[in-house]
């Protein structure tokens, strides 16, 4: 069978069966990792050896009799601020270069491993994941499998393109204010942001420790759905996990979704949007019928609030390196971290107060609602190297403002999953949006959008 551009499930289900082996499918994958990836720049590491030792080793136990786990022979890629054993984990930056290799896996990392998931590499990011372009300062700008003259989004801008360009089926990122929604968006494939606390962040390098998440891509929500409900579990290693309820959203995601009662957000969610990104929301909306628009209120605040606490958090894990080696740092993100580094004491106590305010709020939302749909971007994915873009009548900074309309969601911990809508040119994507814990719900409407033709990963034009 053709291996490359395979499903993750359908992959792992014809290792299982003995259609191809997984020694089979990590050398294809390698070689297509070879092949292409110079001309995006996804990968910043290639575990060649390990990986196939893996393989080895599953196929050993496949012709022994052994069960094998739900994602058998998977190859995946994690962005390169999760921990790998034997492996520096650089987070993107020149300064972590000189630091130990990781003594063990990330958590998440490892528990895709126990299904049968093979890891073949690490994959480039914004330094520190403060951005969201993938123009990285020491490693390079990834491109996007679409148009390699734009960026692929950020910060989880690698992980994105390698399952856009077909490199590997699944691979993970981090979302702080929308790293993984963005880059979703713009390659045109499927990510999960699920809610704040639900998967382990053990073994991930930190950005803003009160508003990290993790999460899969995949080119479908059925893959992603079993990508995420692989990593789920309780983890002591992650206070902010260790209780976290389990809840599988594989199984059912057959379900109907005709009593769903779905809102669109309107105001600041569609206000200073491109019209092929309105366009797409509309398709969306349209598809489900009987959809109502709803306002978050205070987004603004919102926004603003999550801005002062990823810099001051931010810079606060930095400033032993900000005051020791500042020239080491990406010139963006050491400017931001400065910023945050002087900010003060009040303003912070006022934002966690406002995002109490806010959480409740929105809560009271969700009492009349199971799914609110959002844009993802304002535009599909700028030019490399463009600094502004168009918003409101006015060039807005492109850094900075591309989480527009992710940040106020990661701001409350919502579960969200970002979804491709199927149209010509280059990608756009909606904000599938679910109450907390209800990561299922969001994935089940994806699955039924994509099985009616309405969501779909771009095709990869391979030249």
């Amino acid at each position: 069978m053709r291996t490359s551009g395979t499903g993750a499930l359908d992959l792992a289900e014809a290792v299982r069966g003995g259609e191809t082996s997984a020694e089979r499918v990590i050398e294809q994958t390698l070689a297509d990792i070879g092949a292409r990836n110079a001309a995006l720049n996804c990968f910043t590491a290639v575990f060649a050896e390990e990986a196939r030792a893996q393989a080895r080793q599953l196929d050993a136990d496949a012709r022994a009799g052994k069960p094998l786990g739900a994602l058998a022979g998977v190859p995946f890629a994690v962005k390169n601020l999760f921990d790998v054993s034997g492996v520096v984990t650089l987070a993107g930056s020149k300064i972590r270069r000189q630091s130990p290799p990781a003594e063990r896996d990330a958590t998440v990392v490892k528990r895709l491993k126990d299904q049968g998931a093979i890891l073949v590499g690490a994959l480039n990011m914004d330094e520190f994941a403060y951005g969201f372009s993938t123009e990285n300062a020491h490693y390079g700008a990834t491109r996007n499998p679409h148009d390699r003259e734009r960026i692929a989004g950020g910060s989880s801008g690698g992980s994105a393109a390698a399952v856009a360009a077909e490199l590997v089926p699944l691979a993970l990122g981090s979302d702080t204010n929308g790293s993984i929604r963005v880059p979703a968006a713009m390659c045109g494939v499927f990510g999960l942001k699920p809610t704040f606390g639900r998967l382990s962040r053990a073994g991930a390098f930190p950005f803003v420790y009160s508003l990290d998440h993790v999460g899969p891509f995949a080119r479908t929500a059925r893959d992603l759905a079993a990508a995420y409900d692989a990593m789920q579990g309780r983890d002591p290693a992650d206070a902010v996990c260790a209780g976290a309820p389990i809840d599988p959203a594989l199984p059912g995601l057959a379900e109907p979704v005709s009593g769903l009662r779905i809102g669109v957000l309107g105001g600041w969610f569609q206000d200073g949007a491109s019209d092929d990104v309105l366009e797409a929301l509309e398709t969306v909306a349209g598809a489900l019928g009987g959809v109502r628009t709803i306002e978050l209120p205070e987004v603004a605040r919102a926004r603003a609030a999550a801005y002062c606490i990823t810099a001051a958090e931010g810079a606060n894990l930095h400033l032993a390196d900000l005051a020791r080696r500042p020239h080491d740092f990406d010139l963006a993100t050491r400017d931001r971290l400065m910023a945050g580094a002087f900010m003060p004491a009040a303003v912070i106590v006022q934002a966690q107060r406002f995002r109490r305010w806010f959480k409740a709020e929105v809560a009271r939302i969700f009492e009349d609602f199971d799914v609110l749909l959002a844009p993802t971007t304002i535009c599909t994915a700028p030019k490399l190297g463009q600094m502004t873009i168009p918003f409101r009548g006015v060039e807005t900074p492109v850094r900075p403002n591309l989480g527009i309309y992710t940040q106020p969601l990661s701001f409350i911990g919502l579960p969200v999953v970002a979804a491709p809508v199927r149209r010509a040119g280059m990608p756009v994507g909606v904000q599938i949006v679910a109450r907390p814990w209800a990561e299922a719900v969001a994935l089940r409407l994806s699955h039924h959008l994509e099985l009616a033709g309405v969501l779909a990963a771009y095709p990869m034009e391979r030249s």
